[in-house]
């Protein structure tokens, strides 16, 4: 089983910013894409962003495209979500998940191993 630790989560007012953070153990983390999802009560749960195995490779959803950058420490087996211009529609709780795959996909069908996940919620 692959451990995943969410963390960076808080309140944040609208239109400020965080970095969410996950560590993983082992070399399944480093070597496969990994994506953040996240989920509100009654909803399913939103694939955000992925990256992929190397680091190069991005995708975002439309509901944080250019407020949100996905990056990644692979010595630290560590993924980040750095995240500005929050509004109240990004509250919600942040999930980091591995791929099935190397390459970035924005398929949720294709996602494994999921952390905890981290409260985000964004208001005045």
């Amino acid at each position: 089983q692959v451990q995943l630790v969410e963390s960076g989560g808080g309140l944040v007012q609208p239109g400020g910013s965080l970095r969410l953070s996950c560590a993983g153990a082992g070399r399944i983390v480093s070597d496969y894409a990994m994506g953040w999802f996240r989920q509100v009560p009654g909803k399913e749960r939103e694939l955000v962003a992925t990256i992929d195995w190397s680091g190069v490779l991005t995708y975002y959803a439309d509901s944080v495209k250019g407020r949100a950058t996905i990056s990644r420490n692979k010595p630290k087996n560590t993924v980040y979500l750095e995240m500005n211009s929050l509004k109240f529609e990004d509250t919600a709780v942040y999930y980091c998940s591995v791929a099935q795959r190397r390459g970035a996909t924005m398929n949720p069908a294709e996602y494994r191993y999921w952390g905890q996940g981290t409260q985000v919620t964004v208001s005045s």
